[in-house]
């Protein structure tokens, strides 16, 4: 029987030039997972979407318990890497804010502050506010976690990770988001950090997580948002008025700080215990 290729260790078609280049002249490069792969390595497409495409030949389909493997590797990395992280929060917002916008001096100022109060700061590892919040922490003597994405496009670890570790697949990432944070700081950003924000808010609304503070930094920015759940989800029935106190919303650095500070102070020290109230018709739900 002929040996099967793994369509994942293909070259992108039409990646680069015949010398190896770019067309702005640089050497491509793209983090795929723990691997780096340059000049006519670079493929178009990420780890995540040929998972999830179901067309093409049906010996993909063969490839599949193989790929449960590269997950479970995933995981196995992120806990072995994060296992012993001091307390943290995961910081969120836009890759694309640059350094001379005003969020990014709140993500620097926030990342700083974090790390003051005795913080380590996980994001995206990427640019933007999440290399404003890295920066801040390390710039003040704090550790700075960043936890990368496979991408179409190319992207790497921002200067200011501390420790770093790149993923494949979207959802063993955001499980490393949540399980070594004790809250969530969201800044301005687009449909990545709406991803982030409403994962979380769904996941204390489920109680998956408890005591778990989710606070919006940016007032002009979340408000609206914020409006539009109170005037259209909650007349719908479609969320609870109590939903919307889920999350705080602030423009102030140092009340973010504060208010994480206290939910962990005044959390409780025993993990969770199944009671049999987590049964379907139970009556608290």
């Amino acid at each position: 029987m002929a040996a099967s290729i793994d369509p994942e260790r293909l070259p992108r078609d039409g990646a680069v030039s015949a010398n190896g280049r770019s067309r702005d002249g640089r050497t491509p490069e793209k983090q795929r997972g723990p691997v780096t792969l340059r000049r006519n390595q670079v493929q178009a497409t990420t780890t995540d979407q040929r998972l999830l495409d179901i067309r093409g030949p049906s010996d993909w389909v063969h490839t599949d318990p193989w790929r449960v493997l590269r997950i479970q590797t995933e995981f196995v990395e992120g806990f072995g890497l994060l296992a012993e992280l001091p307390r943290a929060v995961s910081v969120f917002g836009s890759a694309r804010t640059p350094r001379d916008a005003p969020d990014y001096a709140t993500g620097r100022e926030l990342g700083g502050a974090l790390a003051a109060a005795g913080w380590a700061v996980i994001t995206g590892g990427g640019p933007g506010v999440m290399e404003a919040a890295n920066r801040g922490a390390s710039e003040a003597g704090g550790l700075s976690v960043g936890l990368g994405i496979e991408l179409p496009f190319e992207q790497r670890l921002n200067d200011w990770v501390d420790i770093g570790l790149e993923f494949r697949y979207f959802f063993a990432r955001k499980t490393m988001f949540v399980k070594y944070a004790q809250a969530f700081v969201i800044l301005p950003g687009g449909f990545g950090t709406m991803d982030e924000l409403f994962e979380a808010l769904t996941l204390v609304q489920t109680r998956k997580v408890n005591e778990f503070p989710v606070i919006l930094l940016g007032r002009d920015f979340w408000e609206p948002l914020v409006d539009w759940l109170r005037t259209s989800l909650v007349p719908r029935g479609l969320i609870s008025p109590e939903d919307v106190d889920l999350f705080h919303v602030t423009d102030d650095v140092a009340e973010a700080v504060r208010r994480i500070d206290e939910a962990y102070a005044a959390r409780s020290n025993q993990p969770p215990v199944a009671t049999g109230d987590e049964l379907p018709g139970s009556t608290d739900d």
